[in-house]
């Protein structure tokens, strides 16, 4: 595939700002917005709101076997999938904990058991929160496995052991056997901790290998990104985008694209599928725990689009994009079980 207006790859040492402000699209939240989410019960459902929760999809049957010519995803959960491409397996911010800090425990279990999976190739990150960077999960890996992070958050790698580590700056590369790892911009912040307020850097991934190419959006509120991302890498064959934790509005707007956003945007990055995450996991915020894959069907059947390009999986389910498309007619040939 044509690759269009790439920068070098990055220079394994690098000397980073020691602040990332500049790169935020909307300012953050400030006291009085902390206060109106006291004030309103903090950004939780209701007791209805979490009724569906025993309807939520699981379907756990294992990885795809593919060959060096197919793309395979398989949802974990949350913003973890494990992708197949281009010989690889990477996992997208993985995260196999049953809890993160400050959030009650994940509403089903991983797509796949830790046990279950293949050596690992790789991992990408996202951004440095806690339902994308999980320390448990990662120490569970090899150190000499490749980590691809944001700029300034390799030290949170070295101190914890891991040996290559590619720390990107937006719009930067890096390659891995046959596959290409591009950081590409993403309408969001970073914090870890009471003192490092976006001290390390946020974004999403596009992996590319011969003719097939995964965009990871991460975490992100809707914007011009989207068309930028397209523009620098046509040809997109699956988006993988959030359309969760976008409740109340007026809070999340900037940092989480709603459902009708994510389909928006899949069709901004010119992308071929959409395929959904950040949904049915962890409780982030107040919309009913079906609503986000829900208004993500109707936004998508809104377009016209045809119903088999939107991969809305359920927990543990796996999708192939085999070499000229020639599943693409029917996702019951595509699934992993």
């Amino acid at each position: 595939m044509d690759q269009l207006a790439r920068t070098r790859a990055a220079a394994e040492t690098r000397t980073w700002p020691q602040s990332f402000h500049d790169r935020l699209t909307a300012p953050l939240p400030g006291w009085r917005d902390f206060l109106r989410v006291a004030v309103q019960g903090g950004p939780r459902p209701s007791k209805e709101a979490l009724a569906d929760v025993p309807n939520l999809p699981v379907r756990r049957s294992g990885l795809p076997t593919v060959t060096s010519a197919q793309t395979a995803v398989t949802w974990v959960g949350h913003a973890s999938y494990v992708v197949q491409i281009g010989g690889l397996v990477v996992l997208t911010d993985p995260v196999w904990s049953r809890r993160i800090p400050g959030v009650r425990p994940r509403l089903t279990p991983p797509g796949i058991d830790w046990h279950e999976l293949p050596p690992i190739d790789a991992i990408v990150i996202s951004h440095n929160h806690y339902d994308h960077l999980d320390g448990p999960t990662l120490k569970r890996l090899p150190r000499d496995t490749p980590v691809f992070v944001p700029a300034g958050l390799g030290r949170w790698f070295r101190k914890r052991g891991f040996q290559r580590i590619n720390e990107l700056d937006w719009w930067e590369f890096a390659q891995l056997g046959e596959v290409t790892f591009d950081f590409v911009p993403a309408h969001h912040w970073s914090r870890r901790t009471l003192t490092d307020m976006c001290r390390s850097l946020w974004g999403g991934w596009v992996l590319t290998a011969a003719d097939q190419r995964v965009y990871f959006a991460g975490d992100t509120g809707y914007g011009h990104f989207f068309t930028d991302i397209g523009n620098r890498y046509p040809g997109i064959d699956l988006a993988l985008l959030p359309v969760g934790a976008f409740e109340p509005r007026w809070m999340m707007r900037d940092w989480h694209t709603n459902p009708e956003e994510a389909v928006q945007a899949c069709l901004d990055l010119g992308a071929t599928r959409m395929a959904t995450m950040h949904w049915g996991t962890f409780v982030l915020s107040a919309e009913p725990v079906l609503s986000p894959v829900e208004k993500a069907r109707q936004a998508w059947a809104e377009t016209g689009r045809p119903r088999a390009d939107l991969w809305d999986l359920a927990v543990g389910e796996s999708r192939v994009i085999a070499p000229a498309d020639a599943l693409r007619g029917d996702p019951a040939e595509q699934s992993g079980g």
